[in-house]
């Protein structure tokens, strides 16, 4: 056995839902000083008043665990584009999300002196990245093998380098396997962890409709950042010469997709202030393209029935060549074979 470090650390991922805090809480009660590791990309579920960010933070400030977070929306954004190990059921690259995510725990471990990392997962819980050989493939790639600690399935799994080395006991950790989560949710009444939302995580990238957009958007370009960011907004139609138009759905949504705007996009806001939504054209110089954006823009709006009202445009680059389209509304079938 290795000699005993005089203080054990280990490094866990903490999405900020409620396995990840068991985990960390499981481990804690052997004596092992804990620090989280958060991830930040575009793609959660979760809304900016209530992300995953903040829920790491409050479960950290709840658990006495240093947190540490880790912006990797431009590196994730390039796995999405051409993930190694392929996509689960929709756009998810969860094996390579994985391998990103333990390779820059690893890394932290090594930084702060860490002995091993550990992970909220559950065997079998999610299809594509919990399934024992997906895991071992996982620890493999990302250079982590025997290191990872799964606290919640462990008797389950082989036993690790920290187990082995008496670091934990494995007779205190648990075996939950499978979907349900009626185990965890009582594991957290034992500890009196009442208030833990999106309790089992999320990506974005698991959702038919948010894929579909994602889809659209990387068979039509090389994405960016600000693209993924504007997929979160509004309602996505792709136009008969490629360009995409967006159209807000309310007033939140109007001034997202202006402070979203960027050179090359052609702003599209109301008249006289009549209620009718703001919209973006972006990837296009058509004329034809244009005029449909501002259609749309009524279509969306209460006007819908007027024969015709009017529309501000302009380039983003030159908000002061403001030009007034005449647009009316379209009809539904068109509008749903342009719709992402």
């Amino acid at each position: 056995m290795r000699e005993r470090p005089e203080t054990i650390k280990a490094v866990a991922l903490l999405s900020g839902g409620l396995d990840s805090r068991l985990a960390i809480k499981v481990v804690q009660e052997q004596g092992i000083a804990v620090y989280a590791a958060n991830y930040v990309t575009c793609f959660c579920t979760c809304t900016a008043k209530g992300s995953c960010k903040s829920e790491a933070r409050r479960a950290c400030e709840q658990l006495g665990a240093p947190l540490k977070v880790f912006p990797t929306t431009k590196e994730f954004l390039e796995i999405v584009k051409n993930p190694k190990h392929g996509y689960g059921r929709n756009m998810n690259p969860c094996i390579d999300c994985r391998i990103l995510m333990f390779r820059k725990a690893k890394e932290y471990m090594e930084e702060i002196g860490a002995s091993f990392l550990v992970t909220g997962e559950v065997l079998g819980q999610r299809p594509m990245s919990q399934r024992r050989d997906a895991m071992q493939l996982i620890d493999r790639e990302a250079g982590v093998e025997g290191l990872v600690l799964r606290p919640l399935c462990a008797k389950h799994l082989s036993i690790t380098i920290p187990e082995s080395e008496g670091w934990v006991d494995r007779d205190k950790l648990l075996s939950i396997s499978g979907r349900s989560r009626k185990e965890q949710m009582r594991l957290a009444e034992s500890y009196d962890m009442r208030d833990y939302p999106c309790a089992a995580g999320g990506c974005l990238l698991t959702n038919e409709g948010f894929a579909n957009k994602v889809r659209d958007l990387l068979a039509h370009k090389d994405a960016d950042i600000n693209d993924v960011a504007l997929l979160k907004v509004g309602r996505h139609f792709r136009l008969p010469d490629g360009g995409k138009a967006v159209v807000g759905k309310d007033k939140e949504q109007n001034l997202r997709l202006l402070n979203l705007a960027r050179a090359g996009d052609r702003v599209f806001r109301p008249h006289d202030h009549l209620p009718v939504p703001t919209a973006l054209l972006r990837d296009s110089d058509s004329e034809e393209e244009t005029v449909l954006t501002a259609d749309l823009c009524i279509s969306h709006s209460k006007l819908r029935t007027e024969p015709f009202i009017l529309v501000e445009t302009y380039k983003y680059e030159a908000p002061s060549e403001v030009r007034v389209i005449t647009a009316k509304a379209i009809p539904r079938e068109r509008i749903d074979s342009l719709r992402i």
